[in-house]
Formats: structure tokens, C-alpha cells, sequence
């Protein structure tokens, strides 16, 4: 029993050598691993404080590029993209920067309301922008309509005052003779519609500067003859003449009472005259005379009722 009692505490001895061996190693494992869970704890802490630092990072970029975007118009991407080569001046670099600083703090504040008032000016501009494209637009189709008015005025100025110059020089002639000459020249002919006419009358045997220097009576049938010009480009169905004959002698008033004669045809002439050679060539006298004091009658005749009268002729 002894024996085996000092087996037994030789065997104990060697179990509590390794009793106490693994105890230690236990003691140090946890020894160990409480090392660790600190180390995590403060890779955990290190971790949480660098996302902060990244968030902030981030937010800060975030302001830049929009104050960069909103200032300067360009884009964050644009800017981290670029490639810097490696400045050796640090010192002018960093002048600059400071140069940089007090020209924007001259500035002054910075308007909040900026980016509003921004969008205003350009929705603004663009509305008055388009405006002005529009009257540049319509100012362009303008000349283009006047300047095919101008063509085509010109083009009918030009018929017209050919017309009105034959018409002119043929009714001239049956008012004097085939030798008399006369003309409508255009002073500036290379702008009809804005050049000036002279008239030319040329009685036989006159060479007149102007017109000024003709008779009243010639200047009186050159002046119906320009009117008869007028009225055969374009005819109207009433003439009235107040007393154009009165500065006309016996000749011409004949030869003014033929061409109303002839285009009597196609218009009504009322005439106002008191040539007696005028009122024996007219269809229908109205006499005009004073019934009561103030009061104007008029006194009808139509000559055409009546028949032509040979015995009537040798009467003074």
C-alpha cells in the first residue's frame, strides 16, 4: 500500500506538473488573446474613426465641387483627374495662392442669392436673346420683301412712265402742232423710283430753259396735256376742270375743246368756264345765277334734246 501510495503521488506529482503546465499555457493563451481583442478593439477604433475622417473628407469634397462646379463651372472629376507635375518654385506657388486669396477677399461676401439671380439674368437673356434672333430673322425677310417690292416697282414705274411719256408727247402735239416737241426725262435714272422728272415743252420756234419761260397759255396746255397723260395710262370716269380755258386765246381753246371732245367718249368732263366757245362744245349747260340775295339757283340745259340748226349759224 505504501508502494503504491508513493506510485500514486509520483504519478499525482506528474499530474499536477502538467496540471499546472496546461494551466499555464491556458493563462497565457487568454494572456494572449486579451492582447488581441485590445489590438481589434483598437483597429475597430482606428477603422470607425477613419470612416469618420473619410465622411468628412467626402462632405468636404462634395462643397468643393459644387462651389466648384457653381464658381468656375468645372467639374470635381476634371480637377482629381489631372496630372501635376512636380513644382520646384514652392515658395512663388504658395505667393500666388496668397495673391489669390486677397484678390477673392476683395470680392467681398458672397451673394446667396446669386444662383437665383444667375437663372433669372439667363432665362432673360435667352427670352431676349431669342427676341432679337426673331426681329433679325424678320428684319432679313423684310429687306428681302422690299427689295422685291423696289424690283417690281421699278419694273412697273418704268412701264408706266414709258406709257405716260408717249401719252404725253402725242396728246402735247394734238394740242400745238406735229412740229412742237416735248419729253418727260428722268433726272436720275439709275434710281427711278426715287429721281426727280423734268418736264420739257418746246413750242416751234422756242427753246425754252424752263418751263417758266412759256405762256400762261402754253403752260396752261402743256399742263393738260400731262393730265391727259395721266388719264390715258390709267382713265377715270369723272374729269372736273375749273376754268383751266381761261388763260387759253380763241385758238387754243379749240384746240383744248377737240381733245376733251375726243376723250369724252370714255369720261364725264365737268368743265367750269366762262368761254363762250367752252359752253358751245358741251353736252349740258348748268348756268349758275343768284335767285334770291344769298340763294344760288342753277339753270339747266341739255343741248342734245335739240337739233342742229343751220340758220342758227349766221346769228350774232
Amino acid at each position: 500500500k505504501y508502494e503504491e501510495r508513493d506510485r500514486s503521488k509520483s504519478e499525482l506529482s506528474v499530474f499536477e506538473q502538467q496540471f499546472f503546465g496546461k494551466r499555464n499555457s491556458i493563462s497565457e493563451k487568454e494572456d494572449g488573446l486579451r492582447a488581441q481583442n485590445r489590438i481589434l478593439q483598437k483597429t475597430q477604433l482606428f477603422i470607425n474613426e477613419t470612416k469618420d475622417k473619410f465622411n468628412d473628407v467626402k462632405f468636404q469634397m462634395g462643397a468643393v465641387g459644387e462651389r466648384l462646379k457653381i464658381e468656375f463651372e468645372v467639374e470635381l472629376d476634371s480637377v482629381i483627374n489631372l496630372e501635376f507635375e512636380e513644382v520646384e518654385r514652392i515658395k512663388e506657388l504658395k505667393d500666388k495662392i496668397e495673391r489669390q486669396r486677397r484678390r477673392i477677399a476683395n470680392f467681398g461676401e458672397i451673394n446667396p442669392m446669386a444662383v437665383e439671380a444667375f437663372q433669372t439674368m439667363k432665362e432673360r437673356h435667352e427670352l431676349i436673346s431669342g427676341q432679337r434672333n426673331d426681329i433679325l430673322e424678320a428684319k432679313d425677310s423684310l429687306m428681302e420683301t422690299i427689295t422685291e417690292i423696289e424690283s417690281t416697282a421699278t419694273v412697273l414705274f418704268t412701264e408706266s412712265f414709258d406709257k405716260v411719256r408717249e401719252n404725253f408727247q402725242v396728246v402735247f402735239r394734238s394740242l400745238f402742232s406735229e412740229d412742237d416737241s416735248c419729253d418727260l426725262v428722268l433726272m436720275d435714272p439709275e434710281n427711278p423710283l426715287e429721281s426727280g422728272i423734268d418736264i420739257i415743252a418746246r413750242p416751234k420756234g422756242k427753246r425754252p430753259l424752263s418751263l417758266s419761260q412759256l405762256s400762261g397759255g402754253e403752260m396752261t396746255l402743256t399742263a393738260t396735256a400731262l393730265l391727259f397723260a395721266f388719264y390715258l395710262q390709267k382713265p377715270a370716269p369723272f374729269c372736273i376742270f375749273d376754268e383751266v380755258d381761261a388763260p387759253l386765246d380763241d385758238v387754243n381753246v379749240l384746240k383744248f375743246n377737240k381733245i376733251i371732245k375726243r376723250f369724252s367718249k370714255e369720261s364725264q368732263f365737268v368743265i367750269v368756264t366762262h368761254n363762250k366757245a367752252t359752253m358751245a362744245e358741251v353736252d349740258v349747260l348748268y348756268g349758275v345765277y343768284m335767285q334770291d340775295m344769298g340763294i344760288s339757283g342753277v339753270s339747266p340745259v341739255d343741248f342734245r334734246k335739240f337739233g342742229h340748226d343751220p340758220v342758227l349759224e349766221d346769228v350774232k
